[in-house]
């Protein structure tokens, strides 16, 4: 069965059969893509691009020894094919085999040294080990070969800025809402970016873009943005307007394009660090959120009643939103937290959010635990509750930005690549000076981290 391969009743040419099967991928239709994947497996064992694509299949389907078994099988039968290498660059990076990820970016490059993305994979390889001069430069080449493509301006933007490289890093930057997962994050309008000069009252509309961290973590500049555009429109998420109304300057808030109003011009708050020329060295400080007085009253007398006297308390966070591109890096479970757990002067108090909670019905431990995660409505309360315990460790999630922004203290665990605001090689953010910073020493080996954490408190 050399030219055809048999799909239900119907025999079809293989060159389809791929086709199809690489469309069901693309469209997320994974399971179609599965089951077609193991007929064409049945009947062709040895075909190269159907193991290939079948790797593919497994990996989006979270087998990933299976997808890089498939894939390595492939790449032996067809070592000059210079698509396998390149996408198995990416498949080994999601396995945490950075060294093999070189290795197959490296050979992608050489097999097809004109193609714009086996220079953007290698980037994000560079990248991953930390090598962010040889990021940014294999992303300029991926840019030489195509100028538009705006994910490697934006890997060549978060490297620049990881390195501290501000400047630089900002213009890269403005790449973001080029990205296909940044559709709709904008409103549809012929109204101009704001370019950083006056506008009568009213007539700037700020947008607050991208995720709930980047939002309370750039907020503090709307106060810059409001001496040369008064009152300005804040545009965000109704999860965060009572956080961000107590921001001094804003006019008014939306949470709809429609309620906008007559504005002239627009920013994205993510794009206010640029025009302000923001560096590491003159961050507007902190401090600019407070909780509600008679919030923080009432977790404080429930917090009482449900912590033992005498102990430390320690809030944790250990898991973000599992839709995140970089969560697989970050989150954490919580038997891993143990080295925690096992100290006997501290209470354990968990304001985690979404499906990680049920992770507490396994807690057995020496520290006393109380779970406030579902008793917690919105970020005012994450903030009221942070007000009555010693100290917060988490994840890089939102709420280190609530804790931050708030002036509460914090351990932050980071991977070893991590977001590029934390920056590298220090302990301390210029963006929030309450959070002290543990990072993973190897790239996704927590091995030691949680211990410093613990031994510290």
């Amino acid at each position: 069965m050399s030219g055809t391969q048999e799909a239900g009743k119907q025999v079809i040419p293989l060159s389809e059969a791929l086709e199809k099967l690489a469309r069901l991928e693309q469209e997320n239709k994974l399971a179609e893509a599965d089951d077609l994947a193991n007929r064409m497996l049945a009947a062709m064992p040895e075909h190269p691009h159907i193991l290939h694509l079948a790797g593919i299949v497994a990996y989006r389907n979270g087998r990933v020894e299976q997808a890089l078994e498939r894939m390595e099988k492939a790449e032996a039968i067809s070592p000059d094919m210079a698509l396998y290498p390149r996408n198995m660059c990416e498949v080994y990076r999601g396995a945490g085999r950075l060294d093999d990820a070189l290795r197959a970016g490296k050979r992608a490059v050489e097999l097809a040294p004109n193609d714009s993305r086996a220079y953007f994979n290698l980037a994000l390889i560079h990248y991953e080990r930390l090598e962010l001069d040889e990021s940014v430069r294999l992303s300029e080449q991926a840019i030489a070969l195509d100028p538009d493509y705006a994910e490697a301006h934006f890997e060549k933007a978060e490297a620049l800025l990881l390195a501290g490289k501000m400047q630089e890093g900002w213009e890269s930057y403005e790449w973001r809402f080029k990205l296909k997962q940044a559709e709709g994050m904008l409103p549809k309008t012929d109204k101009p970016q704001w370019d950083g000069k006056p506008l009568a009252p009213g007539k700037l509309l700020i947008i607050g873009d991208q995720g709930f961290g980047d939002c309370i973590q750039f907020g503090r500049l709307i106060p810059w943005a409001a001496l040369l555009c008064p009152q300005p429109v804040l545009a965000c998420s109704g999860e965060l307007t009572p956080l961000l109304r107590q921001i001094p300057g804003i006019g008014k808030m939306v949470t709809r394009w429609e309620d906008a109003g007559d504005y002239e011009a627009y920013i994205p708050l993510s794009g206010l660090p640029r025009l302000a020329g923001i560096g590491t060295d003159n961050v507007p400080p902190a401090g600019y959120l407070k909780p509600a007085p008679e919030l923080v009253r009432e977790w404080s007398e429930k917090l009482d009643r449900l912590v033992p006297k005498g102990k430390k308390r320690i809030a944790l966070v250990w898991a973000g939103r599992p839709t995140h591109k970089n969560d697989k890096k970050r989150s954490l479970k919580l038997v891993q937290f143990a080295p925690l757990f096992a100290r006997e002067d501290i209470a354990i108090i968990t304001v985690q959010k979404g499906d990680s909670i049920a992770q507490v019905g396994g807690y057995y431990a020496r520290a006393p635990l109380v779970n406030l995660g579902p008793e917690i409505g919105d970020f005012l309360d994450t903030m009221a509750i942070l007000q009555s315990v010693d100290r917060l460790v988490t994840i890089d999630t939102s709420v280190a930005h609530v804790a931050g922004a708030s002036g509460v203290p914090a351990s932050l665990v980071l991977p070893f690549a991590p977001d590029w605001r934390w920056l590298l090689n220090r302990e301390d953010s210029p963006w929030y000076p309450s959070i002290r910073i543990f990072r993973q020493q190897r790239p996704y080996d927590w091995t030691g981290v949680i211990e410093r954490v613990a031994a510290e408190l």
